[in-house]
């Protein structure tokens, strides 16, 4: 009976350390943005705009 609950004891104390050391490493992680310029999925405004206000 008490070899179940040390086992038992051992799961819960490894699954809560990987939960810590998971979210510990989620928050060191640095996001970058790429500029507008390099993004591909954009037009280039400058065009839409010199279009639109020719008459």
């Amino acid at each position: 009976m008490y070899t179940v609950m040390v086992i038992g004891i051992i799961i819960v104390i490894v699954v809560l350390l990987l939960a810590v050391l998971t979210t510990s490493k989620a928050y060191n992680y640095k996001h970058t943005v790429d500029k507008l310029e390099n993004n591909p999925y954009i037009e280039n405004e400058s065009k839409d705009d010199g279009e639109q206000k020719k008459p």
